[in-house]
């Protein structure tokens, strides 16, 4: 099992760091759901309890692009799509940024 992925070495170009688009992962039926509850739940804890690792809290935001990249936003009671598993789901999200730098570049 992964225990840490560093997405930021994608937007490294010539030794600076680019700014990290927004790019939707693509719902799988392998994908689980999580009821977040407010003041019990975190990113990294969900992180922890589904990939035994805390790191990929901006995995699960990214696969619920309507809270706007903040867990700030997620409201009471708010259903989460948890890409699962892992790895494939980090696949998902390469190719992703493979097809988002095809078209608009570094």
């Amino acid at each position: 099992m992964m225990s840490y992925y560093n997405r930021y070495n994608m937007f490294l170009v010539n030794g600076v760091q680019t700014s990290v688009p927004f790019v939707k992962i693509p719902q799988k039926p392998t994908d689980k759901v999580y009821i977040y509850k407010i003041g019990r739940s975190r990113l990294d804890k969900i992180s922890q309890e589904v990939y035994n690792t805390p790191y990929f809290g901006w995995l699960i935001l990214q696969a619920n692009p309507q809270f706007g990249g903040l867990e700030n936003n997620i409201e009471d009671g708010s259903v989460l799509t948890i890409p699962f598993p892992l790895e494939s789901s980090l696949l998902d999200y390469k190719n992703q940024l493979d097809n988002y730098f095809y078209y608009y570049g570094r």
